[in-house]
C-alpha cells in the first residue's frame, strides 16, 4: 500500500482506515454476488453470513510489539496481514473449500497466502481456512492493492472459536488446564457435528434427485 507523500501520522491513519474498510466492502460485496449466482445456478446458498471488521490500533500496536517492530503506519502495513479481517460463516464444510475457490478465481483478488486449520487444527482444537489475499481500492489518483485476511469456517466452528476468544481474553492466554481441556472436547464434538450433518445434507439432496429422476 503506498501512502501519500504529505501525510502526516493522523492524515495517514485516516487514509489507511479508508482504504481498509473499502477493501472490507469490495470484499463483502463479491462474496454476496458470488452468493446470489450461486442460489441463481444452484439453488443452495453456501453463505449463511458475513462479519467484517478492521482491527483496533490498539491490537495493531500491541501485535507490533510482540514481533519486535516499531509503531508506525508503514510497518503497519507492511507487516500486519490482518488489519481488514472478513469472516465467511457457512453451513458445510464442504462449503468452505468451494467458497476458497470462488475467490481464488476472482481475477482481481491476488492470494498470498494460505492456512488450513480445518485439515490441520490448532492443539486447542481450533478450525478455520484463513487466506491473506490482496484487492485493488480504486482511489481518484491510484490503485492501492490492499491486504485483507480472510476467513471461512462452519456456524458451529464460528460458536466454538467465539467461545475459545472470550476465555482466551478472561484468563490472558492462560486458562486453566482442565478448562483447555474441557474445549479440546468440544471441538471433537463440533468436529462430529459438522460431519453428521454434511452427511446428513449429502443423503438428502441424492433423495431429492431419485426422486426428481422418478418423477
Amino acid at each position: 500500500m503506498e501512502l501519500r507523500e504529505n501525510g502526516n501520522g493522523v492524515d495517514s491513519w485516516k487514509e489507511v482506515t479508508l482504504i481498509y474498510n473499502a477493501a472490507l466492502r469490495q470484499m463483502e460485496t463479491k462474496m454476496e454476488i458470488l452468493n446470489d449466482e450461486f442460489q441463481h445456478v444452484h439453488q443452495y446458498n453456501p453463505i449463511e453470513h458475513i462479519k467484517s471488521r478492521i482491527k483496533t490500533p490498539e491490537s495493531i500496536v500491541k501485535k507490533l510489539k510482540r514481533h519486535g517492530y516499531e509503531s508506525t503506519i508503514e510497518n503497519m502495513v507492511e507487516y500486519i496481514n490482518d488489519i481488514a479481517g472478513i469472516r465467511i460463516i457457512c453451513s458445510f464444510t464442504s462449503d468452505i473449500y468451494r467458497i476458497a475457490e470462488m475467490i481464488r478465481e476472482q481475477r482481481d483478488i491476488h492470494v498470498i497466502a494460505v492456512k488450513d486449520y480445518i485439515t490441520y487444527p490448532k492443539a486447542s482444537g481450533y478450525k478455520s481456512y484463513h487466506m491473506i489475499v490482496t484487492v485493488p481500492v480504486y482511489l481518484s489518483d491510484r490503485i492501492v492493492d490492499t491486504k485483507v485476511e480472510v476467513q471461512i469456517r462452519t456456524v458451529a466452528m464460528d460458536f466454538w472459536a467465539s467461545l475459545e476468544h472470550k476465555i482466551h481474553y478472561k484468563f490472558e492466554g492462560d486458562a486453566p488446564e482442565h478448562i483447555q481441556d474441557e474445549l479440546v472436547e468440544c471441538a471433537k464434538l463440533v468436529a462430529d457435528l459438522d460431519a453428521r450433518m454434511l452427511t446428513l445434507n449429502e443423503e438428502i439432496l441424492a433423495l431429492g434427485q431419485t426422486g426428481e429422476e422418478r418423477g
